[in-house]
């Protein structure tokens, strides 16, 4: 194969405008195992390892640029723990910490599995996903890059440059099950988000349906039967049944590692968690 490793954005660009069917190389965690396992023979792949461009982080006060190659590590509790207290837990269930020190959240955009560990949160946060090719720079909301399973709205000569986080003032938290208590895919996974002076919660589950499901219907319920201004506990009548709601609202199947009915009730389960501590 031949290996490409453009040291600015602008040479990474024009690598991959000349070669559209390149493979994006960031840290490789996803990639290396499709090839260890034989499921991607690559001709050329494209390292983004010097790009630093890639790794810039800013603080536009209504939301925050995060640079698309930045590692989960420094999510975890690193130089960017403040930006998302959701995407901090979601990257400390990521692997192992030879994996978070790698692994990115372009990089899991760009893999775009159901199970993917930030896409929730990303999904929670109505994220928006910058991609920058010869041709200029344009911006898609998480719901629309997202197209299906390990399908997203990247264009062959496109690259995923930065994720664009508003910066929400209330509770946000992520949660997730699987096989064991660590390094593990999620059997099933949720992330809720409490925005109080909008006076709404937004809900996004991982690992249940063909993309992340941003749980619209059950969201609307929850707004017209409760006080979402404030952090009030709300009665078990309102937690059961926004669970029920969201476990109608789940696609899964069932797989090697979970059933579709375990599925089902699991994010119920973890939404009601979620909220019950949203509004403690």
């Amino acid at each position: 194969m031949t290996i490409f490793s453009p040291r600015s954005l602008a040479e990474a660009l024009q690598v991959i405008h000349e070669h559209p069917t390149a493979r994006l190389l960031a840290g490789g965690t996803d990639t290396m195992v499709e090839i260890n396992f034989r499921h991607f023979e690559p001709t050329d792949i494209i390292s983004l390892r010097y790009v630093t461009e890639l790794q810039a982080f800013a603080d536009q006060g209504h939301n925050f640029r995060v640079g698309a190659a930045i590692p989960y590590k420094e999510f975890e509790n690193g130089s960017y723990a403040h930006v998302s207290r959701a995407l901090s837990e979601a990257a400390r269930t990521v692997g192992s910490p030879q994996i978070r020190a790698a692994g990115t959240i372009g990089g899991n955009l760009g893999t775009c599995s159901p199970a993917g560990d930030t896409l929730p949160v990303l999904s929670a946060l109505d994220a928006q996903v910058e991609l920058a090719s010869v041709n200029g720079v344009r911006t898609l909301s998480i719901h629309d890059f997202m197209l299906g399973v390990k399908r997203n709205a990247r264009a062959a000569n496109e690259i995923i440059s930065a994720i664009h986080i508003p910066n929400i003032d209330g509770y946000q938290g992520y949660a997730k099950v699987g096989v064991r208590n660590a390094m593990v895919i999620s059997i099933a996974s949720a992330c809720l988000v409490h925005d109080p002076k909008n006076k709404r919660v937004a809900l996004a589950l991982g690992a249940v349906g063909p993309t992340i499901i941003r749980c619209r219907d059950s969201e609307v319920w929850l707004g017209e039967n409760a006080d979402l201004s404030t952090s009030a506990p709300l009665s078990p009548e309102v937690l059961e049944e926004f669970a029920r709601r969201v476990s109608s609202e789940a696609r899964p199947i069932t797989d090697h590692r979970s059933t579709a009915e375990y599925r089902t009730h699991a994010v119920g389960v973890l939404a009601q968690r979620l909220l019950k501590r949203a509004m403690q």
